[in-house]
């Protein structure tokens, strides 16, 4: 009866060959090409260090009042205004100002590089089944893969720093923007669009002036989940040398400093809310605005 409670299984001698031959293979490809697939990122390293230096260098009176005035733009709501200049001002309080700012020069960078490759990918899914069946999986594997995982071959190829850590959020982060992409698409209305064939619409100007902002509420819903969880990726990319608030929390993990694990993890919190409010507030707004359209 041993043969119920074992499981039938590749020999021990060839599952170890196999693996020593694509961990061999993997070594060698990162050799080959590692310096030319690092050369390629230069651009995403530039805008990320630029990114991160025009964060930390603008004066805070200078953030706080720009994200006030986004926060009013996009709710139209001063308790969502006032929340969000009380969580900017008590984390320079807590002097926390600095690594917040490049946390949030981080999450700048992988939302705009999540909307750029996102969008097209979702758009391109809306218009093909095919496409849709071969890429979804695809999304299911990025979405529930550990997220340690992420950084092996991406630490094998680039090193230690901010693009390898910066690849790796983008990674995790970017599944809720092509499927709701994709989503917001496929829900517009059949007859908007015979509407829009009726008076003679091509292919482009459907998708720029119906599809897309009939889709644009759900798309910001994407958006908002993205970076919802670019932020909750900010420890784990740290281990790879993102700088930010993930880097205190994992010293204090390290050093099991309680207070500063706390701190930096309520101003994660807070800017994450910070951009949850913005986002769900201008959703809201342009899914009645778009309602009272249609």
């Amino acid at each position: 009866m041993e043969w119920l409670t074992r499981f039938p299984h590749m020999d021990d001698e060839t599952l170890r060959i196999l693996k020593k031959g694509i961990d061999d293979g993997f070594r060698a490809f990162t050799r080959a090409y590692g310096d030319a697939i690092e050369s390629f990122f230069d651009p995403l390293q530039f805008f990320l260090i630029n990114a991160e230096r025009i964060m930390v260098r603008t004066p805070w009176p200078v953030i706080v009042i720009v994200v006030a005035l986004i926060a009013w733009l996009a709710s139209r709501n001063w308790k969502i205004v006032i929340g969000c200049i009380a969580t900017l001002l008590a984390i320079g309080y807590f002097d926390m100002w600095e690594d917040t700012m490049k946390t949030m020069s981080m999450i700048f960078v992988c939302t705009v590089l999540s909307i750029v490759i996102g969008i097209p990918i979702g758009i391109a899914m809306s218009r093909s089944e095919r496409l849709q069946n071969m890429v979804n999986p695809v999304l299911d594997i990025m979405q529930t893969m550990p997220s340690f995982v992420y950084l092996i071959p991406v630490v094998m190829l680039l090193g230690i720093g901010k693009v390898p850590g910066l690849i790796a959020v983008v990674i995790y982060a970017i599944p809720p923007m092509i499927r709701l992409t994709n989503l917001g698409i496929r829900l517009v209305d059949k007859e908007v669009l015979e509407a829009a064939d009726a008076f003679g619409s091509s292919a482009w100007q459907k998708l720029r002036d119906v599809q897309m902002p009939l889709a644009l509420p759900t798309i910001m819903a994407g958006i908002n989940q993205t970076i919802m969880m670019a932020l909750a990726m900010v420890v784990i990319a740290s281990m790879i040398g993102v700088q930010g608030l993930g880097q205190p929390v994992l010293k204090a993990i390290a050093n099991q400093y309680f207070t500063l694990g706390i701190f930096n993890g309520l101003a994660i919190v807070g800017i994450a809310i910070v951009f949850d409010r913005i986002s769900q507030a201008y959703g809201r707004r342009l899914q009645r605005h778009t309602e009272t359209v249609h």
